[in-house]
């Protein structure tokens, strides 16, 4: 534990949903859930508006439509979002060369490490001033907490939602956990929670009093050692500025399970080039495919062959996948499939001019054959023996919240299509609500479009941080741990 609360945590509030939100100004104020669409669509994020409604994460879409039935539904955006995240973790980096990335909302920072923070007094304002930069450049908000330790770090941070800030002195920390429940601290899942609920245990205080034997009695050496140290508020994990990613994967579930073996080779195939690519965004290789399969009785089965040598290939990731669901039996149904590369390296030892013959192929692919998913948004390539008819290749092209462009009326995003229709909204992250037309979804003039930026004209914040406070001298604010406003 340290003597300053110098660890940083900071989460985006409801990260995609305000970013769709930001992006369509027809949408802000208003119940907005993110996520897939289909019968066995799951929710990804939802505003505070539709949280409000009882719509949360994980929750099954058809669950939320019934709970909230007129919220916007949109399909995500993930290309819009890395950019946002990027832009995040930029400023982040500006305060610390030890940022730690838990997901693409979601960091520690230590400001002990980047000179940007020594005592409660300059730590709130480096966290003031993290979340004024976060808004200014990406239009979005973030709450922040900090403390002596990760943990209560995470802990402050989610205290302080949403768009506040919250510092635990040290000190302080078994009197704010005291009256929590288990459920705060890391590990306590739905399961250990029920478990400890049983032994009488529902708060930290309790596990506190319990005692560190009592724990180890409950849940097993390790587990209740770790508990207990927790209960007393104590956490020395440091932040660790990269993470080694041991396996780059892709999955998608589909909203009716898949019969046609050809399809479901198809599918396989698809999986495999937007693996590859993921693969060669974090410039790294790998040398085990593993294919996924969930059949229609929920059984799940893995499959894997360990490659020669460390590829990013995507034709061999694509024929080993396909040599490994030769091997599974799908004729009752297949319900998800996803392709993994494990065994991870910075390197390869396939033939270059091979790869590059091959992107080429499959560069001609896609631009023949563009089918956005149902779940990512993202275009991908389409084999010819899958090949649907003009009009569902076209509905499908228009997925909820997705960017599109109209020769006469500019910048949109689609409200939703069906029955040869497409309905789009025109409007810009800076313009007013705009108006909703409808179009054929063959339209020639209507074409998809990427994402604007959400702030029209970011503010040079090339020389920040330096202008804040390092010492007890130069602090700004008070000393005191509390949420403050924006």
């Amino acid at each position: 534990m340290r003597p300053a609360p110098t660890i940083l945590h900071l989460d985006m509030d409801a990260f995609y949903a305000s970013a769709e939100q930001a992006a369509k100004p027809s949408l802000r104020g208003k119940a907005v859930v993110v996520g897939g669409l289909g019968p066995r669509g799951v929710v990804a994020t939802a505003s505070y508006e539709a949280r409000r409604l009882g719509v949360h994460s994980a929750m099954p879409t058809a669950q939320a439509r019934r709970l909230a039935p007129n919220a916007a539904y949109l399909v995500p955006r993930f290309s819009l979002y890395r950019t946002v995240s990027d832009q995040v973790m930029e400023l982040l980096g500006r305060l610390s060369p030890l940022v730690e990335p838990l997901s693409l909302d979601e960091a520690f920072v230590d400001l002990e490490a980047g000179g940007t923070a020594d005592d409660s007094a300059s730590a709130r304002a480096t966290g003031e001033g993290l979340r004024a930069a976060i808004r200014a450049v990406t239009g979005l908000s973030g709450s922040v907490g900090l403390a002596g330790s990760k943990m209560l770090a995470k802990i402050a941070s989610e205290e302080a939602k949403p768009d506040g800030l919250l510092v635990i002195e040290p000190g302080t920390e078994r009197e704010l956990l005291a009256p929590m429940s288990v459920r705060i601290l890391p590990g306590v899942g739905p399961a250990t929670g029920d478990h400890l609920r049983r032994a009488g245990m529902t708060t930290v205080h309790d596990l506190a009093e319990a005692g560190e034997a009592e724990l180890v009695r409950l849940v097993g050496k390790a587990h209740g050692h770790g508990l207990f140290r927790m209960a007393l508020g104590l956490d020395d994990r440091p932040v660790v500025a990269e993470r080694d990613a041991k396996s780059v994967s892709v999955e998608d579930t589909f909203d009716v399970d898949l019969h046609d073996r050809v399809r479901v080779r198809a599918e396989v195939e698809r999986l495999a080039v937007r693996c590859v690519e993921r693969l060669r965004a974090a410039d790294r290789s790998g040398r085990t495919v593993v294919l996924k399969v969930r059949r229609y009785d929920f059984s799940t089965l893995t499959r894997s062959e360990t490659l020669r040598g460390p590829t990013d290939d995507p034709t061999v990731v694509r024929e080993a996948a396909g040599r490994l669901l030769e091997s599974v039996d799908t004729t009752g149904g297949v319900r998800l499939l996803g392709v993994g590369v494990t065994g991870l390296a910075d390197y390869t030892q396939e033939d270059l001019f091979a790869q590059a013959a091959d992107a080429r192929e499959l560069a001609q692919r896609a631009l023949e054959h563009h089918v956005p998913t149902a779940e990512g948004g993202e275009e991908e390539a389409v084999p010819e023996a899958e090949a649907e008819s003009a009009e569902q290749l076209a509905a499908r092209r228009w997925p909820a919240g997705h960017d599109v462009h109209h020769e006469e009326h500019g910048h949109g995003w689609v409200q939703g299509s069906g029955i040869g229709r497409v309905t789009v909204r025109f409007e810009e992250p800076w313009s007013a609500p705009g108006r909703v037309l409808t179009f054929r979804i063959d339209d020639p003039q209507l074409r998809p479009a990427d994402p604007l930026p959400l702030v029209r004209e970011s503010p040079d914040y090339s020389s920040w941080p330096a202008s804040l406070p390092k010492s007890r001298s130069s602090g700004a604010g008070s000393s005191e741990g509390g949420e403050s406003s924006p």
